[in-house]
């Protein structure tokens, strides 16, 4: 058994790291990379072709059309063709638990069409994202039905509606709030990409001259710490944008991989300080860093700003204005309800502080709750405010490795 055990780590740790940063993934999330799902196939079907794909039996369809597009026509067989003949079912084996398991719209335990029951409410949003440089301003772009200004399936929320149930594994608390940033203009210029060289993505902030923050599992993952990662930010300037790597970095000594992932006792951890090899807040500033817990009351009735490079946005800055912290916990977390996703993950929570900003924890991860939609965690800037100045100095903290360049072979589906 323990060597089965072993096995089964061995393969977790192979998960891609675009994976890995996203949220912590639960069981059934795991088996979903894990086990191969059973496809029976139709004993005669008009629709044909095969699994030549890359692509292939991931449970999600990437052919042209129907699917992402990512596969040539006719390559992606076994995840696409319930979809082509309307042949949907529930023979998932976690169909009917009432939470929608199937990929991008749900936890992705499933293969595409065969947990209808619990997603047949948002199987309209198979395949649609929020890409549209036009996404979030009231007025549907898509062609056929909108301006035309997008292309089909990039202006989800315009055109298909805001409103999102709790089923779906996105952060949105039935409603999707969120809204394009201007990243010409402070403090959106401040908020980038940040994208290690095995393909991992999560959002970061510059809280000083050349220092940016983000989460701990957006760089340590697999046992390591992944340096060198490239930061990039303000699209919307009229330079263009600009980037820099990160040189050194500090992570919290009660930080542990396998006890994040598998408890919720050390979410106030996740948090990390990367030093960047140019000061970028030289020419673009920096934003500032508050004590939330210290505001008592004050801090369930500040108006929170929040902001990030989410999965499904494109190359667009989305975020929230006017969300709540719901919590404030001993544990240096904070639950909040502003709406957030994948890519999102290190990303700032900002108030007001006079004609500043400041931020006062970063996007973490969710927590399960059996009574009700998920609890979703950011980490509270005190867990390092006090260390920011000794690390910009470099008193403290950890000297980066050469950037590790890309496995070979290694890709990702366009999306």
């Amino acid at each position: 058994m323990r060597a089965l055990f072993a096995a089964l780590i061995a393969l977790a740790c192979a998960i891609p790291a675009a994976a890995q940063t996203a949220e912590r993934l639960s069981a059934r999330e795991l088996a979903a990379w894990l086990i191969p799902a059973v496809k029976p196939e139709p004993a005669s079907s008009p629709f044909t072709g095969d699994d030549s794909c890359q692509w292939a039996n991931d449970g999600e369809c990437d052919e042209p059309g129907i699917g992402t597009g990512a596969c040539p026509e006719g390559t992606d067989f076994s995840d696409c063709w319930r979809l082509v003949l309307e042949v949907e079912d529930d023979s998932c084996q976690w169909a009917n638990d009432g939470e929608c398991d199937e990929p991008r719209i749900g936890a992705g335990a499933c293969t595409q069409g065969t947990d209808r029951t619990d997603c047949g409410a948002i199987a309209h949003l198979r395949f649609t994202d929020d890409s549209c440089p036009h996404a979030f301003d009231g007025v549907c772009d898509e062609p056929g039905i909108g301006t035309g200004l997008c292309e089909a399936r990039t202006d989800r929320a315009d055109c298909h509606g805001r409103e999102r149930p709790m089923t779906i594994l996105d952060h949105f608390f039935g409603h999707d709030d969120r809204e394009l940033m201007d990243t010409g203009a402070f403090p959106w210029s401040v908020i980038g990409r940040l994208e290690a060289g095995d393909g991992g993505t999560c959002t970061a902030s510059l809280v000083a001259t050349d220092v940016i923050v983000t989460a701990a599992h957006c760089i340590h993952g697999e046992g390591r710490v992944r340096t060198g990662a490239l930061f990039t930010t303000g699209d919307g300037l009229a330079d263009g944008p600009v980037s820099a790597r990160t040189m050194a970095w500090l992570i919290d000594e009660n930080w542990d991989e396998a006890r994040f992932d598998g408890t919720d006792e050390i979410d106030g951890t996740d948090w990390a300080l990367l030093r960047l090899d140019a000061p970028l807040g030289d020419a673009l500033g920096h934003l500032g860093v508050a004590d939330l817990a210290a505001m008592g009351q004050a801090a369930l009735e500040a108006e929170i700003f929040q902001a990030g490079y989410s999965w499904d946005t494109g190359d667009s800055l989305s975020g929230n204005a006017g969300c709540r912290a719901l919590e404030v916990g001993s544990d240096r977390t904070m639950a909040h309800d502003c709406d957030t996703t994948k890519g999102d993950s290190g990303s700032p929570f900002m108030i007001r502080d006079g004609d500043g900003w400041a931020v006062v924890a970063t996007d973490s991860n969710f927590r399960r709750d059996p009574d009700g939609p998920h609890i979703y965690i950011a980490a509270l800037s005190s867990g390092w405010m006090d260390r920011l100045a000794d690390f910009a100095t470099g008193r403290i903290g950890h000297e980066a490795e050469p950037p590790a360049s890309e496995k070979p072979g290694a890709q990702s589906k366009a999306r």
